[in-house]
Protein backbone atom coordinates (compact mmCIF):
# COMPACT_ATOMS: atom_id res chain seq x y z
CA UNK A 1 0.00 0.00 0.00
CA UNK A 2 1.45 3.07 -1.00
CA UNK A 3 0.84 6.19 1.26
CA UNK A 4 3.37 8.77 0.50
CA UNK A 5 6.23 9.57 -1.65
CA UNK A 6 9.63 11.90 -1.43
CA UNK A 7 12.75 11.94 -3.72
CA UNK A 8 14.03 8.03 -3.16
CA UNK A 9 11.66 7.63 0.17
CA UNK A 10 8.39 6.39 0.51
CA UNK A 11 5.87 5.97 3.52
CA UNK A 12 4.38 2.05 2.91
CA UNK A 13 2.52 -0.44 5.00
CA UNK A 14 4.73 -3.64 4.28
CA UNK A 15 5.25 -7.12 5.72
CA UNK A 16 7.26 -10.15 5.74
CA UNK A 17 6.49 -13.00 3.51
CA UNK A 18 4.41 -14.40 5.75
CA UNK A 19 2.11 -11.25 5.47
CA UNK A 20 2.36 -10.94 9.51
CA UNK A 21 2.71 -8.78 11.00
CA UNK A 22 2.19 -5.76 9.13
CA UNK A 23 3.82 -2.31 9.84
CA UNK A 24 3.95 1.67 8.12
CA UNK A 25 7.46 2.29 7.76
CA UNK A 26 9.60 5.01 6.04
CA UNK A 27 11.57 2.57 3.21
CA UNK A 28 14.06 4.24 1.11
CA UNK A 29 15.19 3.15 -2.13
CA UNK A 30 18.75 4.81 -3.44
CA UNK A 31 19.63 4.37 -7.07
CA UNK A 32 23.11 4.02 -6.60
CA UNK A 33 25.84 4.48 -3.94
CA UNK A 34 25.74 8.18 -3.06
CA UNK A 35 22.32 7.85 -2.74
CA UNK A 36 22.56 5.02 -0.77
CA UNK A 37 25.25 6.43 1.36
CA UNK A 38 22.85 9.19 2.10
CA UNK A 39 19.84 6.86 3.06
CA UNK A 40 22.66 5.64 5.37
CA UNK A 41 23.12 8.44 7.73
CA UNK A 42 19.74 7.88 9.93
CA UNK A 43 20.96 6.65 13.24
CA UNK A 44 18.73 3.42 12.78
CA UNK A 45 18.17 1.13 9.83
CA UNK A 46 18.07 -1.78 7.86
CA UNK A 47 18.86 -3.01 5.13
CA UNK A 48 16.15 -4.94 2.99
CA UNK A 49 16.48 -7.69 0.28
CA UNK A 50 13.19 -9.00 -1.90
CA UNK A 51 11.39 -9.34 1.63
CA UNK A 52 11.48 -12.93 1.65
CA UNK A 53 12.49 -13.29 5.27
CA UNK A 54 9.21 -14.57 6.82
CA UNK A 55 8.64 -11.95 9.48
CA UNK A 56 9.58 -8.55 10.99
CA UNK A 57 14.00 -9.01 10.44
CA UNK A 58 14.17 -6.54 7.70
CA UNK A 59 11.78 -4.31 8.41
CA UNK A 60 12.82 -0.58 10.46
CA UNK A 61 10.20 2.00 11.31
CA UNK A 62 12.23 4.22 10.44
CA UNK A 63 14.31 3.41 7.93
CA UNK A 64 14.36 0.37 5.93
CA UNK A 65 16.46 0.61 2.84
CA UNK A 66 15.80 -1.33 0.14
CA UNK A 67 18.63 -2.83 -1.28
CA UNK A 68 17.19 -4.14 -5.08
CA UNK A 69 18.28 -1.36 -7.38
CA UNK A 70 22.04 -3.20 -6.48
CA UNK A 71 21.87 -5.71 -8.52
CA UNK A 72 24.67 -6.14 -10.82
CA UNK A 73 26.97 -9.12 -11.18
CA UNK A 74 30.65 -7.43 -11.14
CA UNK A 75 33.22 -10.62 -12.14
CA UNK A 76 33.07 -13.78 -12.83
CA UNK A 77 36.39 -16.11 -12.73
CA UNK A 78 35.69 -19.72 -15.05
CA UNK A 79 38.26 -21.14 -14.20
CA UNK A 80 37.34 -21.20 -10.18
CA UNK A 81 33.64 -20.33 -10.62
CA UNK A 82 34.40 -17.17 -8.21
CA UNK A 83 30.85 -14.48 -8.47
CA UNK A 84 31.11 -10.81 -6.93
CA UNK A 85 27.49 -9.71 -7.34
CA UNK A 86 25.87 -6.92 -5.67
CA UNK A 87 23.41 -7.83 -2.60
CA UNK A 88 20.34 -7.18 -4.34
CA UNK A 89 20.97 -9.90 -7.26
CA UNK A 90 18.37 -12.16 -7.09
CA UNK A 91 19.84 -15.72 -6.82
CA UNK A 92 17.37 -16.70 -10.07
CA UNK A 93 19.49 -14.52 -11.81
CA UNK A 94 22.06 -16.42 -10.82
CA UNK A 95 20.77 -19.42 -12.02
CA UNK A 96 19.45 -17.82 -14.88
CA UNK A 97 22.95 -16.63 -16.09
CA UNK A 98 25.62 -18.98 -15.04
CA UNK A 99 23.69 -22.38 -15.08
CA UNK A 100 24.02 -22.24 -18.82
CA UNK A 101 27.77 -22.27 -18.68
CA UNK A 102 27.75 -25.22 -16.08
CA UNK A 103 27.73 -23.19 -12.43
CA UNK A 104 25.19 -24.18 -9.89
CA UNK A 105 24.70 -22.05 -6.78
CA UNK A 106 26.71 -24.65 -3.87
CA UNK A 107 24.10 -23.76 -1.42
CA UNK A 108 20.49 -22.86 -2.11
CA UNK A 109 17.30 -22.43 0.19
CA UNK A 110 13.81 -22.99 -0.91
CA UNK A 111 13.43 -20.26 -2.97
CA UNK A 112 15.00 -18.60 -5.81
CA UNK A 113 13.32 -15.22 -5.16
CA UNK A 114 16.08 -14.40 -2.34
CA UNK A 115 18.74 -11.66 -2.88
CA UNK A 116 22.81 -12.68 -2.52
CA UNK A 117 23.25 -10.04 0.74
CA UNK A 118 19.59 -11.55 2.28
CA UNK A 119 21.39 -15.07 2.27
CA UNK A 120 24.78 -14.19 3.26
CA UNK A 121 22.75 -12.34 6.52
CA UNK A 122 20.41 -14.98 7.08
CA UNK A 123 23.47 -17.60 6.05
CA UNK A 124 21.16 -20.07 4.44
CA UNK A 125 21.04 -23.75 4.31
CA UNK A 126 19.66 -26.50 1.94
CA UNK A 127 18.72 -29.81 1.21
CA UNK A 128 22.38 -30.72 1.50
CA UNK A 129 23.60 -28.63 4.37
CA UNK A 130 24.84 -32.12 6.18
CA UNK A 131 27.43 -32.78 3.28
CA UNK A 132 27.85 -28.96 2.03
CA UNK A 133 27.02 -26.36 5.21
CA UNK A 134 25.77 -23.02 5.01
CA UNK A 135 26.19 -20.78 2.16
CA UNK A 136 28.68 -19.25 4.26
CA UNK A 137 31.01 -21.86 3.55
CA UNK A 138 31.27 -20.42 0.27
CA UNK A 139 31.06 -16.75 0.54
CA UNK A 140 35.18 -15.63 -0.01
CA UNK A 141 34.64 -11.93 1.19
CA UNK A 142 32.19 -9.80 1.72
CA UNK A 143 31.89 -5.49 1.71
CA UNK A 144 29.75 -3.58 4.07
CA UNK A 145 28.89 -0.11 4.71
CA UNK A 146 29.52 0.28 8.20
CA UNK A 147 28.66 2.24 11.38
CA UNK A 148 31.04 5.14 10.14
CA UNK A 149 29.65 5.21 6.60
CA UNK A 150 32.57 3.17 5.27
CA UNK A 151 33.10 0.27 2.93
CA UNK A 152 34.55 -2.27 4.88
CA UNK A 153 36.21 -5.85 3.26
CA UNK A 154 35.70 -8.59 5.22
CA UNK A 155 36.72 -12.38 5.14
CA UNK A 156 38.05 -15.32 6.75
CA UNK A 157 41.44 -13.41 7.03
CA UNK A 158 40.79 -9.71 6.80
CA UNK A 159 38.43 -8.50 9.63
CA UNK A 160 37.29 -11.71 10.73
CA UNK A 161 34.90 -11.38 13.57
CA UNK A 162 33.03 -8.41 11.08
CA UNK A 163 33.05 -11.38 8.42
CA UNK A 164 31.60 -14.00 11.11
CA UNK A 165 28.98 -12.27 12.35
CA UNK A 166 27.45 -11.02 9.41
CA UNK A 167 26.67 -14.85 8.50
CA UNK A 168 23.70 -15.22 9.82
CA UNK A 169 23.69 -11.79 11.78
CA UNK A 170 20.52 -10.92 9.95
CA UNK A 171 22.03 -8.00 8.69
CA UNK A 172 22.92 -6.25 12.13
CA UNK A 173 26.14 -5.64 11.53
CA UNK A 174 26.11 -3.31 8.67
CA UNK A 175 24.83 -2.77 5.35
CA UNK A 176 25.78 -5.48 2.90
CA UNK A 177 26.88 -4.38 0.02
CA UNK A 178 28.96 -6.91 -2.50
CA UNK A 179 29.67 -10.83 -2.09
CA UNK A 180 32.10 -12.91 -3.51
CA UNK A 181 30.82 -16.61 -3.15
CA UNK A 182 31.70 -19.22 -5.34
CA UNK A 183 29.45 -21.50 -7.29
CA UNK A 184 30.33 -25.06 -7.83
CA UNK A 185 30.38 -26.94 -11.64
CA UNK A 186 27.46 -28.50 -12.84
CA UNK A 187 27.32 -30.83 -16.03
CA UNK A 188 23.59 -31.12 -16.76
CA UNK A 189 20.56 -28.91 -15.37
CA UNK A 190 19.19 -32.47 -14.22
CA UNK A 191 18.62 -33.84 -11.15
CA UNK A 192 18.33 -37.56 -10.15
CA UNK A 193 15.52 -37.61 -7.58
CA UNK A 194 14.55 -41.15 -5.89
CA UNK A 195 11.73 -41.06 -3.45
CA UNK A 196 11.87 -43.31 -0.24
CA UNK A 197 8.15 -44.15 1.38
CA UNK A 198 8.22 -43.52 5.36
CA UNK A 199 5.51 -45.17 6.53
CA UNK A 200 6.31 -43.13 10.03
CA UNK A 201 8.75 -40.63 11.19
CA UNK A 202 10.77 -43.67 12.58
CA UNK A 203 11.47 -44.90 9.30
CA UNK A 204 12.14 -41.46 7.97
CA UNK A 205 14.93 -40.89 10.52
CA UNK A 206 16.09 -44.65 9.56
CA UNK A 207 16.29 -43.34 5.66
CA UNK A 208 17.56 -40.25 6.46
CA UNK A 209 20.13 -42.01 8.59
CA UNK A 210 21.32 -44.38 5.65
CA UNK A 211 21.47 -41.72 3.18
CA UNK A 212 23.88 -39.60 4.39
CA UNK A 213 26.06 -39.84 1.51
CA UNK A 214 23.23 -38.39 -0.51
CA UNK A 215 23.89 -35.25 -1.73
CA UNK A 216 20.85 -33.47 -1.18
CA UNK A 217 17.78 -35.16 1.08
CA UNK A 218 14.54 -33.74 2.35
CA UNK A 219 11.02 -34.95 3.78
CA UNK A 220 7.91 -33.82 3.69
CA UNK A 221 5.65 -35.02 6.09
CA UNK A 222 1.98 -35.44 6.73
CA UNK A 223 1.23 -33.68 9.95
CA UNK A 224 -2.26 -34.88 10.74
CA UNK A 225 -1.41 -38.84 10.91
CA UNK A 226 -1.40 -40.69 14.41
CA UNK A 227 -0.37 -44.10 16.41
CA UNK A 228 2.06 -45.99 14.25
CA UNK A 229 1.49 -44.05 11.18
CA UNK A 230 2.73 -40.88 13.03
CA UNK A 231 4.91 -38.62 10.79
CA UNK A 232 4.61 -40.86 7.64
CA UNK A 233 6.47 -38.77 4.77
CA UNK A 234 8.10 -38.82 1.96
CA UNK A 235 12.06 -38.52 1.81
CA UNK A 236 13.32 -37.59 -1.56
CA UNK A 237 17.00 -37.78 -2.14
CA UNK A 238 18.64 -36.47 -5.07
CA UNK A 239 21.96 -35.63 -6.91
CA UNK A 240 23.15 -33.85 -10.28
CA UNK A 241 22.88 -35.98 -12.99
CA UNK A 242 25.34 -36.66 -15.16
CA UNK A 243 25.18 -36.64 -18.82
CA UNK A 244 25.22 -39.95 -19.43
CA UNK A 245 21.93 -40.28 -17.26
CA UNK A 246 19.65 -38.53 -18.60
CA UNK A 247 17.57 -38.60 -21.61
CA UNK A 248 18.67 -38.69 -25.07
CA UNK A 249 16.45 -35.94 -26.22
CA UNK A 250 18.37 -33.02 -23.74
CA UNK A 251 22.16 -34.84 -24.27
CA UNK A 252 22.76 -32.35 -26.88
CA UNK A 253 22.25 -29.67 -24.40
CA UNK A 254 22.25 -30.86 -21.27
CA UNK A 255 22.62 -27.40 -19.21
CA UNK A 256 18.85 -26.67 -20.44
CA UNK A 257 15.96 -27.39 -18.77
CA UNK A 258 12.38 -26.81 -20.03
CA UNK A 259 10.43 -23.55 -19.47
CA UNK A 260 7.65 -23.99 -17.03
CA UNK A 261 4.80 -21.75 -16.81
CA UNK A 262 4.06 -20.17 -13.10
CA UNK A 263 0.68 -20.12 -11.93
CA UNK A 264 -0.14 -16.61 -9.92
CA UNK A 265 -2.81 -16.48 -7.38
CA UNK A 266 -4.32 -13.07 -7.81
CA UNK A 267 -6.08 -12.51 -4.11
CA UNK A 268 -5.82 -13.39 -1.36
CA UNK A 269 -7.79 -17.18 -0.21
CA UNK A 270 -10.88 -17.03 1.68
CA UNK A 271 -10.55 -18.79 5.20
CA UNK A 272 -12.84 -22.01 4.35
CA UNK A 273 -10.52 -22.63 1.47
CA UNK A 274 -7.63 -23.37 3.53
CA UNK A 275 -9.48 -25.79 6.42
CA UNK A 276 -8.01 -28.62 8.28
CA UNK A 277 -10.18 -31.16 6.64
CA UNK A 278 -9.13 -29.72 3.02
CA UNK A 279 -5.58 -29.74 3.70
CA UNK A 280 -5.73 -33.42 5.64
CA UNK A 281 -7.70 -34.34 1.73
CA UNK A 282 -4.71 -33.16 -0.05
CA UNK A 283 -1.83 -34.80 2.26
CA UNK A 284 -4.10 -38.18 1.39
CA UNK A 285 -3.38 -37.48 -2.05
CA UNK A 286 0.03 -36.23 -1.93
CA UNK A 287 1.67 -39.39 -0.05
CA UNK A 288 -0.71 -41.06 -2.35
CA UNK A 289 1.26 -40.11 -5.55
CA UNK A 290 4.63 -40.46 -3.65
CA UNK A 291 3.84 -43.98 -3.14
CA UNK A 292 2.62 -44.99 -6.11
CA UNK A 293 4.69 -42.97 -8.62
CA UNK A 294 8.15 -43.72 -9.94
CA UNK A 295 10.89 -44.19 -6.91
CA UNK A 296 13.96 -42.86 -8.65
CA UNK A 297 13.14 -40.19 -11.85
CA UNK A 298 14.73 -36.96 -13.45
CA UNK A 299 13.72 -33.82 -12.95
CA UNK A 300 14.90 -30.48 -13.60
CA UNK A 301 16.74 -27.84 -11.32
CA UNK A 302 13.69 -25.95 -10.74
CA UNK A 303 11.45 -28.83 -9.56
CA UNK A 304 13.14 -30.19 -7.18
CA UNK A 305 14.55 -27.37 -5.31
CA UNK A 306 12.13 -24.48 -5.55
CA UNK A 307 8.52 -26.40 -5.82
CA UNK A 308 6.61 -23.43 -4.85
CA UNK A 309 8.35 -21.09 -6.30
CA UNK A 310 6.05 -22.33 -9.50
CA UNK A 311 3.10 -20.52 -7.28
CA UNK A 312 3.66 -17.00 -7.59
CA UNK A 313 2.29 -15.27 -4.38
CA UNK A 314 1.72 -18.37 -2.65
CA UNK A 315 1.36 -16.67 0.11
CA UNK A 316 -1.79 -15.60 -0.42
CA UNK A 317 -3.21 -18.84 -0.15
CA UNK A 318 -3.32 -18.11 3.97
CA UNK A 319 -5.49 -15.74 3.55
CA UNK A 320 -5.51 -11.72 4.39
CA UNK A 321 -4.07 -12.17 7.84
CA UNK A 322 -0.79 -14.27 6.87
CA UNK A 323 1.11 -17.10 8.34
CA UNK A 324 3.51 -17.75 10.72
CA UNK A 325 6.69 -20.38 10.12
CA UNK A 326 7.64 -22.38 13.40
CA UNK A 327 11.36 -23.78 12.27
CA UNK A 328 13.33 -25.28 14.78
CA UNK A 329 16.83 -27.51 14.57
CA UNK A 330 17.18 -30.00 17.88
CA UNK A 331 20.31 -31.54 18.31
CA UNK A 332 21.05 -35.04 16.63
CA UNK A 333 20.79 -36.91 20.07
CA UNK A 334 17.42 -35.46 20.79
CA UNK A 335 16.09 -35.06 17.80
CA UNK A 336 13.84 -38.37 17.25
CA UNK A 337 12.39 -38.03 20.64
CA UNK A 338 11.47 -33.81 20.33
CA UNK A 339 10.12 -33.84 17.00
CA UNK A 340 7.90 -37.06 17.95
CA UNK A 341 6.57 -34.51 20.23
CA UNK A 342 6.39 -31.85 18.25
CA UNK A 343 4.20 -34.05 15.64
CA UNK A 344 2.28 -35.47 18.49
CA UNK A 345 1.24 -32.30 19.82
CA UNK A 346 0.31 -31.50 16.15
CA UNK A 347 -2.04 -34.45 14.92
CA UNK A 348 -3.62 -33.96 18.34
CA UNK A 349 -4.67 -29.70 18.57
CA UNK A 350 -7.41 -28.24 16.28
CA UNK A 351 -4.89 -26.57 14.51
CA UNK A 352 -3.30 -27.61 10.68
CA UNK A 353 0.05 -26.92 8.98
CA UNK A 354 -0.34 -26.73 5.25
CA UNK A 355 3.31 -27.48 4.84
CA UNK A 356 6.14 -29.91 6.96
CA UNK A 357 9.34 -30.35 6.20
CA UNK A 358 11.92 -32.23 7.93
CA UNK A 359 15.92 -32.08 6.98
CA UNK A 360 19.23 -33.33 8.47
CA UNK A 361 21.45 -30.62 9.37
CA UNK A 362 25.67 -31.33 9.76
CA UNK A 363 27.71 -29.12 11.20
CA UNK A 364 28.13 -25.65 11.44
CA UNK A 365 30.94 -23.64 12.41
CA UNK A 366 29.95 -19.72 12.18
CA UNK A 367 29.02 -17.61 15.07
CA UNK A 368 25.46 -16.79 15.19
CA UNK A 369 24.04 -18.99 12.07
CA UNK A 370 20.72 -20.93 12.46
CA UNK A 371 21.80 -24.86 11.94
CA UNK A 372 23.42 -27.21 14.35
CA UNK A 373 24.04 -30.67 13.95
CA UNK A 374 20.66 -32.63 13.74
CA UNK A 375 16.86 -32.01 12.31
CA UNK A 376 15.16 -29.22 11.99
CA UNK A 377 11.39 -28.94 11.00
CA UNK A 378 9.66 -26.17 9.12
CA UNK A 379 5.73 -25.68 9.37
CA UNK A 380 3.66 -23.16 7.94
CA UNK A 381 0.77 -21.83 9.75
CA UNK A 382 -2.21 -19.48 8.99
CA UNK A 383 -2.62 -16.99 11.71
CA UNK A 384 -5.17 -17.53 14.21
CA UNK A 385 -5.62 -17.79 17.83
CA UNK A 386 -5.12 -20.90 18.04
CA UNK A 387 -2.32 -21.61 15.99
CA UNK A 388 -0.37 -18.72 17.76
CA UNK A 389 -1.42 -20.79 20.95
CA UNK A 390 0.08 -23.98 19.46
CA UNK A 391 3.25 -22.57 18.24
CA UNK A 392 3.64 -21.32 21.86
CA UNK A 393 3.68 -24.49 23.18
CA UNK A 394 5.62 -26.10 20.13
CA UNK A 395 8.58 -23.27 21.60
CA UNK A 396 8.35 -24.94 24.57
CA UNK A 397 9.16 -28.56 23.39
CA UNK A 398 12.12 -27.26 21.40
CA UNK A 399 13.42 -25.28 24.14
CA UNK A 400 13.49 -28.18 26.52
CA UNK A 401 15.15 -30.11 23.92
CA UNK A 402 18.02 -27.88 23.42
CA UNK A 403 16.84 -26.62 20.26
CA UNK A 404 17.14 -23.29 18.64
CA UNK A 405 14.84 -20.79 16.04
CA UNK A 406 15.52 -19.63 12.71
CA UNK A 407 15.53 -15.92 12.61
CA UNK A 408 14.67 -15.98 8.84
CA UNK A 409 11.44 -17.55 9.32
CA UNK A 410 9.99 -15.41 12.63
CA UNK A 411 7.74 -13.29 13.27
CA UNK A 412 6.03 -13.95 16.66
CA UNK A 413 8.90 -15.67 19.07
CA UNK A 414 9.14 -14.04 22.45
CA UNK A 415 12.27 -12.61 24.19
CA UNK A 416 12.02 -14.83 27.17
CA UNK A 417 11.69 -18.22 24.82
CA UNK A 418 14.48 -16.63 22.00
CA UNK A 419 17.04 -16.32 25.33
CA UNK A 420 16.39 -19.90 26.45
CA UNK A 421 16.88 -21.20 23.29
CA UNK A 422 20.33 -19.87 22.23
CA UNK A 423 23.17 -19.56 24.89
CA UNK A 424 25.37 -17.57 21.99
CA UNK A 425 23.11 -14.79 22.24
CA UNK A 426 25.09 -12.24 25.15
CA UNK A 427 28.19 -12.63 22.50
CA UNK A 428 26.15 -11.16 19.66
CA UNK A 429 24.94 -8.38 21.94
CA UNK A 430 28.59 -7.74 23.35
CA UNK A 431 29.63 -7.73 19.68
CA UNK A 432 27.09 -5.13 18.81
CA UNK A 433 26.78 -3.32 21.90
CA UNK A 434 27.34 0.53 21.86
CA UNK A 435 27.35 2.15 19.04
CA UNK A 436 26.39 -0.60 16.04
CA UNK A 437 23.33 -2.09 18.00
CA UNK A 438 22.02 1.77 17.87
CA UNK A 439 22.60 1.91 14.33
CA UNK A 440 21.91 -1.61 12.81
CA UNK A 441 18.26 -2.87 13.82
CA UNK A 442 15.00 -4.08 12.61
CA UNK A 443 11.45 -4.68 15.00
CA UNK A 444 12.89 -8.28 15.40
CA UNK A 445 15.87 -7.23 16.89
CA UNK A 446 14.02 -4.64 19.03
CA UNK A 447 11.84 -7.28 20.30
CA UNK A 448 14.17 -9.91 20.95
CA UNK A 449 16.63 -7.60 22.72
CA UNK A 450 19.51 -8.49 20.17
Amino acid sequence: MFLKKNNFSSTEEITGWGLYPRFNVLKKNPKNIDELTEAAKTPSLIARGNGRSYGDSSINKVNTIDMKNFNRFLHFDESEGLLVAEAGVLLKDVIDTFLPRGWFPSVTPGTKYVTIGGMVAANVHGKNHKNSGSFGNYVHWIEIINIDGEIVRCSRNENSDLFFWTLGGMGLTGIILNVAFFLKSVKTAWIKETTLVAKNISEAFRFFEDNLNSPYSVAWIDCYTKGKSLGRSLVMLGEHAKINEIDFKNKSNPLKSPKKRRISIPFYFPPFILTKFNVRIFNFFYFLNGRIGRRTKLVEWDTFFYPLDKISNWNKIYGKKGFAQFQCVIPLTNSKKAITELLNCISNSKSFSFLAVLKRFGTETSYFSFPMEGYSLALDFPINSNNLLLMKVLDEITVKYGGRFYLAKDSRIKKNIFEKSDNRISEFRKYRQNKIQKKFSSIQSDRLNL
